[in-house]
C-alpha cells in the first residue's frame, strides 16, 4: 500500500515537472530582460527559473533587484523553502550592523566550508569570532602596514612580478594576468600569515602542490552550496567531487600544520623572536591548540588571495577599454615616484578611486548572506522568520541607478572625488559601508581592507609606470564574471604585455 501511494505520489511530481517546464519555456521565450519578474510555481518555487540561469546567477539576481521597487526579493524554493535577497541599503546596515546580533553564519554555512575551513574566523560566530578579530587585529596597525609594504610587497613586485612582466614583453608570450595576480597575492599573504614564503610566483611558474590543493579547496567547497543534499550523499560514499576535496584539504591542512609545527618550535626556541605573522601572534596569545590555530590562518590566507586579485584582474581590464582613466593613473604615479613607497600609495587619491569603482562594478565578494536568529521585519517591510537565510548583494547594490545615478553603467572614478576649492587637488569622497559594503560592514567589516588599498596602489602603481597591460582578445570580447567564494574571470584573463616608452 505504502509503495503505491509513494509511486502515485512520484508520478504527480513528475507529471507536475513537465507541465511547469513546459510552461516556463513558453514564458521565458516571451518575456525580455527589462521587465523581468520570475514568478513561483507551487511546489516548485522559483526553481526553474533559477536552474535556467545557474551559469549566471549573480547577474540573474542582480536584474530581478534592480527591478524590484525596493531592492529586495523572496526566492522561493522547492516545498516551501525560502530565502531573501537585497540591495536596499537600510536593509543592509539593519542586518550587519542595527540587529547584528539576529543575523549570524548559521549552522548550515558553518558545515559547508567546515572540511576546508574548520573554526576559522569567516566560519564562526560569537565568542571565537571575537578573540580572532582581536588577535588578528594588531596585524593590522601602522606599523604593520608599513612593514607590510616596505618588505612583502615590494620584494614580490620587484623580484618576481616585474621580471615576469619584463620577460612576457620581451618574448612576446601571451600571460594569464588573472593566474598571475592569484600567485603573487597568494605569495603575500602566507608570508603574513605564516612568515612562510611558497615562491608561487617564479619565472617558471610552478605548480606548487599547496597552492593547486587550496585552489581546489575553494572551487569544491563553494561548489557545495549549488547541491546541500547531493554533497552530503557523495562525502558519505566518498566519491566523486567530495573524494577530491577530501584529498585536496588533506594536503593543505597537512602543510598548513607542519609549519604551525616548526613555528612553535621557534618560538619556544627563541621566545624574544619579533615574528609580526599571524600565525606567531595567536600562537603567543596563549592558544597551542594546533588545529584551531590552522583554522584560523587558512582563513586569512583565503581573505587574503582571492580577493585582492580578483579585485585587480578585473581593474586591469577596466583600465585596457578605458585609456583615459589609465592616462590619470599614470599621470599620478609619476607625480608620486619621489616619495617613499609608504606614503606614495597612500597619497594616490585618483587610484583609489579607480579601485572603488572598479569594485562597484565588480566586487570580489559579489553576494554573502546570514541566517535569522529570530523572527524579523526588515526596514522596507520584508518579514524574516526565524531559520530564513538573508542575503545582501554587492554586485546588485553597484548597479542601482537610484545609488549612482542614470550613468551607473560607466567605468567614472570621478565620480568618488571632488576638487578641492583652493588648491585645486582632487579628494577622495567615500561611499557609506551600507550603500558600499563591497568591505562587509558593521562589527564584521573587513580588517584588511586599508591592506587590500595599500597592495594594489603598490602593485598598480608598479606594473602601469613600466608597462601596458593589452587584453589578448578580440575586439568586443567582453569576460565573464563568475563566482566560487570570491568572484572570478571566467577562463582567465590572457594578456600581452608592452614596455612604455618612457621619456627622459
Amino acid at each position: 500500500m505504502f509503495t503505491e501511494l509513494s509511486v502515485s505520489f512520484f508520478c504527480i511530481l513528475l507529471s507536475l515537472f513537465f507541465i511547469f517546464s513546459v510552461a516556463k519555456s513558453s514564458k521565458s521565450k516571451k518575456s525580455t530582460p527589462n521587465n523581468y519578474s520570475p514568478k513561483p510555481y507551487p511546489i516548485f518555487g522559483h526553481y526553474f527559473d533559477l536552474k535556467e540561469n545557474w551559469h549566471r546567477r549573480v547577474q540573474w539576481t542582480s536584474d530581478i533587484l534592480r527591478n524590484s521597487p525596493t531592492a529586495t526579493f523572496m526566492l522561493r524554493r522547492p516545498l516551501g523553502g525560502r530565502a531573501i535577497i537585497t540591495a536596499n541599503p537600510a536593509n543592509v546596515q539593519h542586518m550587519l550592523k542595527t540587529h547584528f546580533h539576529l543575523y549570524q553564519k548559521g549552522d548550515q554555512f558553518h558545515s559547508i566550508l567546515y572540511d576546508f575551513l574548520g573554526n576559522g574566523i569567516f566560519n564562526v560566530d560569537g565568542d571565537s569570532w571575537k578573540f580572532q578579530r582581536q588577535v588578528a587585529s594588531h596585524e593590522f596597525n601602522t606599523k604593520s602596514l608599513r612593514k607590510f609594504m616596505e618588505t612583502v610587497v615590494d620584494t614580490e613586485l620587484s623580484q618576481r612580478l616585474i621580471p615576469i612582466l619584463s620577460a612576457a614583453a620581451e618574448n612576446e608570450t601571451v600571460l594569464d594576468f588573472q593566474d598571475i595576480l592569484q600567485r603573487f597575492a597568494f605569495d603575500n599573504i602566507c608570508t603574513i600569515a605564516f612568515g612562510y614564503d611558497p615562491s608561487y610566483l617564479l619565472l617558471s611558474l610552478p605548480q606548487a602542490e599547496f597552492a593547486q590543493a587550496f585552489e581546489d579547496s575553494v572551487r569544491i567547497s563553494s561548489e557545495r552550496f549549488n547541491s546541500p543534499l547531493i554533497w552530503k550523499i557523495k562525502k558519505a560514499f566518498r566519491i566523486g567531487s567530495e573524494k577530491q576535496l577530501r584529498e585536496a584539504t588533506s594536503k593543505v591542512r597537512n602543510f598548513a600544520a607542519h609549519l604551525v609545527k616548526e613555528k612553535k618550535q621557534e618560538l619556544k626556541e627563541n621566545s624574544s623572536l619579533q615574528s609580526v605573522d599571524l600565525l606567531s601572534r595567536f600562537l603567543s596569545s596563549g592558544h597551542s591548540d594546533e588545529t584551531f590555530v590552522t583554522d584560523i590562518v587558512i582563513s586569512f590566507i583565503l581573505a587574503g588571495r582571492d580577493t585582492t586579485s580578483a579585485a585587480l584582474t578585473w581593474f586591469f581590464w577596466l583600465l585596457a577599454n578605458h585609456p583615459e582613466v589609465e592616462s590619470n593613473i599614470f599621470e599620478e604615479i609619476n607625480e608620486k615616484s619621489e616619495m617613499p613607497i609608504f606614503e606614495e600609495v597612500k597619497d594616490m587619491v585618483y587610484t583609489h578611486a579607480a579601485l572603488c569603482e572598479s569594485m562597484r562594478l565588480y566586487p570580489p565578494v559579489p553576494t554573502d548572506s546570514k541566517v535569522a536568529l529570530a523572527d524579523d521585519v526588515l526596514p522596507d517591510g520584508t518579514v524574516v522568520t526565524k531559520g530564513t537565510r538573508v542575503g545582501y548583494h554587492p554586485y546588485a547594490m553597484g548597479r542601482l541607478e537610484i545609488l549612482w545615478g542614470a550613468d551607473w553603467a560607466d567605468f567614472k572614478p570621478a565620480r568618488w572625488l571632488q576638487r578641492d576649492a583652493e588648491d585645486k587637488k582632487w579628494n577622495f569622497v567615500g561611499r557609506d559601508a551600507y550603500t558600499y559594503p563591497v568591505f562587509q560592514a558593521g562589527p564584521r567589516i573587513c580588517l584588511g581592507k586599508e591592506m587590500a588599498f595599500l597592495q594594489m596602489k603598490r602593485v598598480v602603481a608598479g606594473v602601469l609606470s613600466r608597462f601596458k597591460i593589452v587584453p589578448a582578445t578580440d575586439d568586443g570580447f567582453e569576460p565573464v564574471f563568475m563566482a566560487y567564494l570570491t568572484a572570478k574571470m571566467k577562463d582567465g584573463f590572457p594578456v600581452r604585455i608592452v614596455k612604455r616608452e618612457i621619456s627622459k
